[in-house]
Protein backbone atom coordinates (compact mmCIF):
# COMPACT_ATOMS: atom_id res chain seq x y z
CA UNK A 1 0.00 0.00 0.00
CA UNK A 2 1.33 3.75 -0.99
CA UNK A 3 -0.29 6.35 0.83
CA UNK A 4 0.13 10.28 0.03
CA UNK A 5 -0.02 13.15 2.13
CA UNK A 6 -2.31 16.15 1.90
CA UNK A 7 0.41 18.14 -0.60
CA UNK A 8 0.58 15.07 -2.84
CA UNK A 9 -3.45 14.79 -2.87
CA UNK A 10 -4.15 18.29 -3.74
CA UNK A 11 -1.41 17.46 -6.70
CA UNK A 12 -3.49 14.74 -8.15
CA UNK A 13 -7.26 16.34 -7.32
CA UNK A 14 -7.06 19.78 -7.50
CA UNK A 15 -9.92 20.59 -4.99
CA UNK A 16 -9.59 22.48 -1.59
CA UNK A 17 -9.67 20.84 1.59
CA UNK A 18 -13.32 21.85 2.95
CA UNK A 19 -14.44 20.24 -0.16
CA UNK A 20 -12.49 17.26 0.28
CA UNK A 21 -13.65 16.96 3.71
CA UNK A 22 -17.39 17.33 3.32
CA UNK A 23 -17.07 14.81 0.75
CA UNK A 24 -15.17 12.43 3.38
CA UNK A 25 -17.99 12.74 5.50
CA UNK A 26 -20.86 12.39 3.11
CA UNK A 27 -18.64 9.09 1.87
CA UNK A 28 -18.39 10.24 -1.50
CA UNK A 29 -14.47 10.35 -1.32
CA UNK A 30 -11.74 8.35 0.20
CA UNK A 31 -11.41 8.31 3.45
CA UNK A 32 -8.03 10.07 5.51
CA UNK A 33 -6.57 7.94 8.45
CA UNK A 34 -3.75 9.04 10.64
CA UNK A 35 -0.23 7.32 10.78
CA UNK A 36 1.06 9.22 13.52
CA UNK A 37 -1.31 11.73 15.25
CA UNK A 38 0.47 14.57 13.21
CA UNK A 39 0.40 13.00 9.55
CA UNK A 40 -2.48 12.49 7.92
CA UNK A 41 -2.24 10.17 4.66
CA UNK A 42 -4.68 8.59 1.85
CA UNK A 43 -4.15 5.31 0.43
CA UNK A 44 -3.30 5.88 -3.41
CA UNK A 45 -4.98 3.09 -4.86
CA UNK A 46 -8.58 4.45 -3.17
CA UNK A 47 -7.95 7.54 -4.62
CA UNK A 48 -6.73 6.33 -8.22
CA UNK A 49 -10.04 4.16 -8.17
CA UNK A 50 -12.13 7.27 -6.89
CA UNK A 51 -10.61 9.32 -10.12
CA UNK A 52 -11.63 6.30 -12.80
CA UNK A 53 -14.94 5.92 -11.06
CA UNK A 54 -15.26 10.14 -11.75
CA UNK A 55 -13.96 9.66 -14.98
CA UNK A 56 -16.47 6.81 -16.12
CA UNK A 57 -19.42 8.33 -14.26
CA UNK A 58 -18.30 11.46 -16.36
CA UNK A 59 -18.30 9.97 -19.50
CA UNK A 60 -21.35 7.98 -18.79
CA UNK A 61 -22.93 11.22 -18.40
CA UNK A 62 -23.77 10.49 -14.46
CA UNK A 63 -21.68 12.81 -13.28
CA UNK A 64 -23.81 14.53 -10.40
CA UNK A 65 -24.03 18.34 -9.60
CA UNK A 66 -23.97 19.76 -6.35
CA UNK A 67 -27.44 20.66 -4.48
CA UNK A 68 -26.05 24.21 -4.90
CA UNK A 69 -29.03 26.44 -5.18
CA UNK A 70 -30.21 27.71 -9.00
CA UNK A 71 -29.25 31.19 -9.29
CA UNK A 72 -31.00 31.60 -12.15
CA UNK A 73 -34.41 31.22 -10.50
CA UNK A 74 -33.64 34.27 -8.20
CA UNK A 75 -36.05 37.01 -8.21
CA UNK A 76 -33.73 39.75 -7.94
CA UNK A 77 -30.32 40.36 -7.23
CA UNK A 78 -29.18 42.98 -4.93
CA UNK A 79 -26.51 45.09 -6.29
CA UNK A 80 -24.61 47.51 -4.04
CA UNK A 81 -24.60 51.01 -4.60
CA UNK A 82 -21.10 53.21 -4.69
CA UNK A 83 -22.78 55.71 -2.35
CA UNK A 84 -24.20 52.97 0.64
Amino acid sequence: MRTIRRSQLKEIVPLSDTTIYEMEQRGEFPRRFNLTPRCVVWDLAEVEAWIEQQRNASSAGRTQLSNAPDVRLRKARPVKSDQE
